[in-house]
């Protein structure tokens, strides 16, 4: 088959996935595996072939990643039952004053709390949030939903172990230590750059009280009343119903996903704050310590074992649910482990059949014909992977399907032209970050939890993480330079 009809039906299938999801609403499980399909038997590789290929791209995906992302978000689920992230964030707060909280906040949840489900994590840290905001200013609430949907976004794509930097470092076989310590060098400058860029544009007349929020009486809580506070002395307040979800939705994310108060139940012992984390920290440690050791080509048979990401997650999930009993209880515990496996199913899921659509792509040889036009130009692949992320972004709404699906499609384009794959990784998150709008949760749920109007979440998130996603890139391609 010629190259021209190879690419016009990659480019068909892509479109079709799309056309699937946006238009008709199947389910992007069921329209990526029809996109691969499709390749597949229009490419030339014969019914057989391509059904191998789609399970095989699946089981090879799920090999690489499956237990590190179920392992991330148990741990996750015992981290938010355990109140570990409200207590977060009112150690921020007095560590680094209201001033500086929109940094440090959209920092810590960029680095530090990956681990837990994107909407719970929003859920849980936007009221805590949208209670500091009137300490900030009168733009406190512009900067702080900005920081939350900044560093919410970022760290999903960009730092281990959010699901969109694990889907990608599986599907491109980047070593997770690698992807750790290249995504933490992205993505601390990339928040905190975005972050200054957007106050700037508020504080200088691009925010509207009056239209860009919405008004009506909230209760702020003391300084000292926060002090004094396990949690962070901030209470959770009910979302309003969003775009597509019903009331009786809107009440059991509610219910289900906000923060742990004293009278749900009495925990046995609060425990230090550094003590609820340790298992987490140490994990990331250890995969950053296997990485460093594995570029210094030093070896050690017990340090090459424990900072492999599958044992060091899995001594992290062990040490948190230790932990958990100490401090919870075993039910609580048993309750957050059983909300964590209901999480991860859509994500490995969604995760398996995009390694399908990789797979497809890489086996009908695009990588051979791209490469032609690709060789000794590192810039180019790499932006074409950021469009075509930000294309399928803006329709189809969803991080991790825009930033697997064209990772996939240059995947194999990396070793033809000697391309670190890290860095088709790092720039298939960036484009994929850009223009959240109305298609994503993340945009409803910010609006309703933070008070703002549609107006003004489209400022907050959409500019804001569209920001985000241009700052990115042109901090990778100068990274291509030297990697």
């Amino acid at each position: 088959m010629s190259d021209l009809a190879i690419l016009i039906n990659t480019a068909i299938a892509v479109s079709a996935v799309v056309l699937m999801i946006v238009r008709f609403k199947f389910n992007p499980v069921v329209s990526l595996v029809v996109g691969s399909a499709y390749l597949g038997l229009t490419s030339g590789l014969g019914t057989v072939k391509t059904v191998e290929t789609i399970a095989t791209g699946f089981g090879d995906i799920m090999a690489e990643v499956g237990l590190l992302i179920s392992f991330g978000v148990l741990m996750g689920a015992m981290l938010r039952e355990m109140g570990a992230i409200q207590r977060l964030v009112g150690t921020l707060l007095r560590v680094f004053g209201p001033k500086r909280m929109p940094y440090a906040l959209s920092l810590t949840i960029a680095t530090l709390l990956q681990s837990i489900f994107l909407d719970v994590l929003l859920v849980i840290s936007a009221p805590l949030a949208r209670n500091l905001a009137p300490k900030i200013g009168r733009m406190g609430t512009a900067r702080m939903a900005t920081a939350l949907a900044i560093g919410l976004e970022c760290g999903i794509v960009f730092m281990v172990p959010g699901v969109g930097a694990l889907a990608l470092a599986g599907l491109l076989g980047v070593p997770l230590g690698k992807m750790l310590i290249f995504g933490l060098i992205l993505v601390i400058p990339t928040v905190a750059i975005s972050v200054a860029i957007m106050s700037f544009l508020f504080t200088h007349g691009w925010w509207n009280p009056e239209k860009d929020e919405e008004h009506f009486h909230q209760t702020v809580v003391d300084d000292e009343e926060e002090d004094a506070t396990p949690d962070g002395g901030v209470g959770a307040s009910s979302p309003q119903p969003v775009p597509g979800r019903s009331v009786a939705q809107a009440e059991r994310t509610s219910t289900s996903l906000r923060p742990t108060t004293d009278k749900d139940v009495v925990t046995r012992h609060e425990g230090r704050l550094i003590v609820l984390l340790a298992p987490l920290l140490v994990s990331l440690l250890l995969i950053a310590t296997g990485a460093i050791l594995d570029i210094t080509e030093v070896s050690n048979p017990v340090i090459d074992f424990v900072s492999e990401p599958l044992i060091a997650l899995l001594i992290g999930l062990i040490g948190t649910s230790f932990i958990g009993r100490l401090t919870i209880g075993q039910h609580r515990v048993q309750k957050a482990i059983a909300s964590g496996f209901s999480e991860s199913g859509q994500i490995l899921i969604l995760t398996g059949v995009g390694g399908s659509l990789a797979a497809t792509i890489a086996a009908v040889g695009l990588g051979d014909i791209l490469g032609q036009y690709f060789a000794a130009n590192h810039a180019a692949p790499l932006l074409m992977v950021w469009v075509m992320a930000a294309a399928l972004h803006i329709a189809v709404g969803s991080v991790t399907i825009s930033a697997i699906t064209a990772a996939g499609v240059l995947a194999p384009v990396a070793p033809i032209i000697g391309l670190d794959p890290v860095l088709i990784a790092l720039a298939a998150g960036a484009g994929s970050l850009f223009a959240v709008h109305v298609t994503s949760n993340t945009f409803w749920l910010l609006q309703s939890l933070m008070g703002q109007t549609t107006r003004g979440t489209l400022k907050t998130c959409s500019v804001g993480v569209s920001v985000a996603s241009v700052v990115a890139i042109l901090l990778i391609l100068p990274m291509s330079l030297f990697f």
